[in-house]
């Protein structure tokens, strides 16, 4: 009799450990498969930001004109051929090695998170709906920032430095306004991270989806270019106007009590009243410019990475 029951009992937990580990295995995907994901992220990233670079430069010097007061505004034409005349055709590439390594960095961590994301928002929520697109890259937007912030501060203080030397510049910063300065307009970095990530990835990948249902195109370069340039139009108009207030905050200079800006909201609160509401849309056409061909870039190349490395599309 004993014999008899035993099969059954010793069957149940059997059944349900296997079924657990496939939940697992299909959870926790292998150490490989993840850094395949953010070694196709953060190349494909790295290799638009090399090309979209000068276009950084002009948006930062864009951003910083007339601070705190109204005035007639430089095109980016004109701040090109300022730059040029003064400065010489290698200020286009300044700060080209942090945005490099921040590229590498920030781009792995915001694409590759995006995928794992939405795995467990559809493994929580049983929905892979648009609402779950944009959670999930306002998350992997906001971490890879914050995580990412040092870097891009580097970055912009070197654009505006003809003469600084990362290494250089990164003591400077530590020794004249502390370690936290660093992580100088972080807030509004990691506001605008999410809202490029969440309107980008969220854009791209439903409009995938619907040019696929809709209409002819199939997976492939065509219906690629078509979503990423869609992609860079939302993405832009969302979040220009917190990349200028992110630009102002990381280059104010901490002098005992003087701060012009004490915080992000602070800031755009005295950019709408003292130079105007368009002024937050300062160097939004380079920002477009910039944004829009890198998008197209990043997003093609990551495709085609990652079918190399036998991942699947985004």
């Amino acid at each position: 009799m004993i014999g008899d029951i035993s099969p059954p009992v010793a069957s149940i937990p059997v059944v349900e450990g296997n079924a657990q580990a496939m939940n697992s295995k299909k959870l926790l995907p292998p150490l490989s498969t993840v850094a395949s994901h953010f070694g196709t992220s953060g190349l494909s990233v790295a290799l638009a930001t090399g090309v979209t670079h000068p276009l950084d430069v002009l948006k930062v010097r864009l951003q910083m004109q007339h601070v705190g007061q109204r005035g007639p505004l430089i095109g980016m034409t004109g701040i090109f051929l300022q730059l040029m005349k003064q400065e010489g055709p290698r200020s286009l590439y300044l700060g080209l090695t942090p945005a490099l390594t921040r590229s590498v960095l920030y781009g792995g961590l915001r694409l590759g998170l995006y995928e794992p994301t939405k795995v467990c928002f559809d493994w929580a929520f049983e929905s892979t709906n648009v609402l779950v697109k944009i959670a999930s890259g306002a998350f992997a937007g906001a971490v890879a920032t914050a995580l990412t912030n040092p870097v891009e501060v580097v970055k912009v203080r070197l654009q505006m430095n003809p003469n600084a030397v990362p290494i250089a510049e990164v003591r400077e910063i530590v020794s004249k306004e502390g370690i936290g300065a660093l992580w100088k307009g972080v807030g509004p970095a990691m506001v605008r991270a999410a809202a490029l990530t969440a309107s980008q990835l969220a854009t791209y990948d439903e409009t995938k989806r619907i040019l696929v249902k809709r209409t002819s195109l199939e997976e492939g370069f065509h219906l690629h270019l078509c979503s990423s340039v869609v992609a860079g139009v939302v993405s832009t108009l969302i979040t220009a106007p917190i990349d200028m207030i992110k630009t102002r905050l990381m280059l104010q200079q901490n002098s005992g009590s003087v701060r012009i800006y004490r915080n992000g909201f602070h800031c755009g609160y005295k950019v709408i009243r003292k130079e105007g509401p368009l002024a937050l849309y300062k160097g939004g056409f380079a920002i477009f410019a910039r944004l829009g061909p890198q998008t197209m870039i990043t997003f093609i190349l990551c495709e085609k990475l990652r079918s190399l490395a036998g991942l699947h599309k985004m």
